[in-house]
């Protein structure tokens, strides 16, 4: 049992991309499991129910929505039905895809499109609904997952990168505009983490550029667990976590301090 486990959250509302598996899975049940009222999306919706039953059986506060949080719709239907839920003062924006470390010379128009609106655009569109949420509440907390291909070039492939830099420059400029309103924003860098992206859209599709990224990964360290980020996200969104805002927090097994 969690310290603050049902009192750190406690009354509090909180949307969360990508709680089908990984992260953002973790991340749902840790905050349900502190008191939260979880509205939980993901496209994937057996895993996601399987998100939303696992909570259920913790004590029923969960909203389960189905979502591509490329479609504009499906992310007004997930912050509606936040706001029905109560007052939201919590975003983690989880969702994200990897890019098969593709380098600039062989990024076609579609994947770099379907990169830049997973991983960049998505958090901005939760993000730019959320803030009035918060600010009706009169304070929120937003916690953005980048990776550590936003902190140098070794992370990832090319679109990658560049969506990935680019969620920092949009967690920055919330911290900046909507700090004195009341509102955090925040993002969290993993380095190697345990899921199942590696599966899907995490293996090089270019020899040459596969083994160029092996020179830094090779400072990666050991694979961290999504329970770890999930713990790291809830501190960030309590008060706590009171004193950040902007921050860029590496959480990478060291992986950039080398």
């Amino acid at each position: 049992m969690a310290e603050h486990e049902g009192r750190r959250h406690s009354g509090q509302v909180a949307i969360v991309s990508g709680a089908a598996l990984g992260i953002g899975r973790a991340t749902a049940l840790r905050l349900a499991a502190e008191g939260a009222t979880v509205v939980a999306c993901d496209i994937n919706e057996d895993e996601l129910a399987k998100t939303a039953a696992t909570i259920d059986a913790a004590g029923d506060r969960v909203r389960a929505k189905t979502a591509d949080v490329t479609v504009q719709d499906d992310i007004d239907a997930v912050v509606a039905e936040a706001a029905d839920a109560g007052p939201v003062t919590i975003l983690a924006n989880v969702a994200g895809i990897a890019d098969f470390f593709l380098p600039v010379g062989e990024v076609d128009d579609d994947t770099w499109d379907r990169i830049i609106a997973v991983n960049l655009t998505a958090p901005m569109r939760f993000a730019r609904a959320a803030v009035a949420l918060m600010e009706d509440a009169g304070w929120g907390a937003i916690t953005n997952i980048a990776s550590v291909a936003a902190l140098g070039g070794g992370g990832g492939g090319t679109a990658y990168t560049a969506a990935k830099h680019g969620v920092i420059g949009l967690t920055k400029s919330i911290a900046f505009l909507y700090g004195p309103r009341g509102i955090r924003c925040n993002a969290i860098c993993p380095g190697g983490v345990n899921t199942t992206i590696a599966q899907t859209s995490g293996y090089p599709k270019v020899e040459w550029a596969g083994e160029r990224l092996m020179a830094s990964f090779a400072l990666s360290g050991r694979l961290a667990e999504p329970e770890e980020l999930a713990g790291l996200i809830s501190f960030l969104s309590s008060t706590e976590g009171a004193n950040l805002n902007g921050a860029v927090i590496a959480s990478d097994a060291g992986w950039t301090s080398a």
